[in-house]
């Protein structure tokens, strides 16, 4: 069987998952809360859109190891499902790779590394169906106050013909608990 470049991704997302997850059951077990733990923060996004026929949905947990007060390095997983009555539907699914540093308490700077599988299925046939791979490399400025930080953020990668975002500037909010 050959593996390919696509399949080999797939294997990292599977094999980061499966560390997630046996990360969470180990920290279950443990009576007392290690000292690893203390310094994981979870966060993430929930959006949710819909009218005349249009539904989108994603969810997007991640966490984030506080190295100190100042310095963060974290993963996250996208789901995403858009579809349009009639007309087509996509799912988004990915990982991506953060980091943050806040120079002062009230100001945040990320970079994120995002690489996204985008499959579009359309009904009628004037478009043809397209599953394929796009990254995103984002440079973010954002004002904090306590666990929560509100910004813009750049795509420095951004392709208009292949991006799951409109325009390569995009305003965020995050929180991390």
């Amino acid at each position: 069987m050959k593996i390919t470049k696509h399949s080999k991704l797939q294997y990292l997302f599977l094999l980061i998952f499966c560390i997630g997850i046996s990360f969470q059951s180990f920290s279950q077990e443990a009576q007392q809360e290690s000292e690893f733990w203390k310094h994981v923060r979870f966060g993430g996004g929930i959006g949710l859109s819909f009218g005349d026929g249009f539904f989108s949905g994603t969810l997007a947990p991640s966490a984030i190891y506080q190295f100190n007060q100042d310095i963060g390095l974290g993963l996250g997983l996208n789901g995403t499902y858009n579809s349009l009555k009639n007309s087509y539907n996509s799912t988004i699914l990915g990982a991506s790779i953060i980091t943050i540093y806040n120079p002062i308490d009230q100001l945040q700077v990320s970079g994120e590394f995002e690489y996204l599988n985008v499959n579009q299925r359309f009904e009628n046939n004037s478009f043809a169906n397209r599953n394929y791979w796009v990254p995103g490399l984002f440079i973010g400025l954002g004002y904090r106050s306590n666990n929560v930080v509100f910004g813009m953020r750049y795509d420095v990668l951004y392709n208009r013909e292949k991006s799951v975002y409109a325009d390569p500037w995009a305003p965020f909010v995050r929180v991390f608990f």
